[in-house]
């Protein structure tokens, strides 16, 4: 049996922000938002609409008109975005699911944080291969946006962040697909668990008048220059340590990399890794033009190298991602369809 991914759909919502609102907002020059940073501008949720979920099912409506299915046929369905979302301790996938019509469904939900595509794509196509499910539907957003403090200098790395969301159409032994899902690795290194948090609105610090006061309600990072030097000290290996693995447990090598679908990050880091695995202009997707929206980044990416025309029948695609917390994750997919 094998996994295909027959449908594939992406969504951002119409506002943006430029690289130069941005370098308004965080008193960074314009030129670092744009060279080091990485982003020319980012799309954003309006305050009073589109949730999570709202962007979801624009999402899955693309990806499911895509595939080969409707929503009622649907066994499956994963939503592996942003906690952040409409309520607090809250299914968004059941509220996804009956909003699309999946109604002979069941809905659950995976958190990786930026990670998490990788990862949800692995278990979705575990679950397809071992158990009774023929179909299953990923979904993922966010809008973590609202989140950052563009005065915390200590945030500076978030300031990419941007909403938008992401679906993905899996199915057992399609007769028709886009590709077909090979194998995954992934690394947690959970030393860095308490790294990047929002101080209240947990059980540690539950939310209340003090904390709305004292303006705890922001993604911060308590000890960013220790973050940082660990961080530099073993991201690169673990980047190239899942992404080895993956290729190999898939039969591949390095050299038979056709598109990297990469997580946003600054653009040295990412050229770095382009050079790491020896990459052409054609064979990888640098997400300016959206900023980082967690684990929507691959799926915007191929999204992109489709629009380009750079994917092709035997194209190997690379998904890799890492997540705060810190876990780096590789999926691999064989592209079996002309764009």
């Amino acid at each position: 049996m094998s996994v295909g991914v027959t449908g594939l759909g992406t969504y951002l919502p119409e506002p943006t922000l430029s690289a130069e609102e941005i370098a308004a907002r965080s008193d960074v020059p314009q030129e670092v938002v744009r060279e080091k940073m990485g982003v020319e501008r980012k799309h954003v949720c309006p305050p009073d609409g589109e949730h999570v979920t709202d962007m979801c099912v624009e999402a899955a409506a693309a990806a499911l008109e895509e595939s080969s299915l409707s929503a009622h046929q649907l066994d499956y369905v994963l939503y592996h975005g942003s906690e952040y979302k409409d309520y607090v301790v809250w299914p968004a996938a059941a509220a996804i699911a009956e909003r699309i019509g999946a109604q002979t469904a069941f809905a659950t939900e995976s958190y990786t944080l930026c990670a998490g595509a990788p990862i949800a794509i692995r278990t979705a196509a575990a679950m397809l291969t071992a158990d009774s499910p023929r179909s299953a539907l990923l979904v993922s957003a966010s809008r973590e946006e609202d989140l950052v403090d563009y005065t915390d200098p200590d945030a500076s790395f978030m300031y990419n962040f941007g909403s938008g969301a992401s679906a993905m159409v899996l199915e057992s032994d399609p007769d028709d697909r886009l590709a077909t899902v090979r194998s995954s690795a992934a690394h947690t290194d959970g030393s860095f668990a308490d790294d990047v948090v929002m101080p209240a609105g947990g059980s540690h610090n539950p939310p209340s008048e003090e904390t709305v006061a004292a303006e705890e309600h922001t993604l911060t990072v308590p000890n960013y220059e220790s973050m940082k030097e660990r961080l530099a000290e073993v991201t690169l290996a673990n980047f190239t340590d899942v992404a080895d693995t993956a290729l190999s447990r898939s039969g591949f090598e390095r050299t038979d990399v056709d598109l990297l679908a990469l997580t946003h990050m600054k653009r040295s880091f990412h050229e770095t890794l382009v050079d790491v695995f020896d990459l052409g202009p054609d064979e990888h997707v640098y997400l300016e033009e959206t900023g980082h929206v967690q684990s929507v980044d691959q799926a915007l990416a191929i999204e992109r190298a489709r629009e380009y025309g750079w994917l092709g029948d035997g194209d190997v695609v690379l998904c890799l991602a890492a997540g705060t917390g810190y876990t780096w994750s590789a999926t691999v997919m064989e592209w079996e369809t002309q764009v």
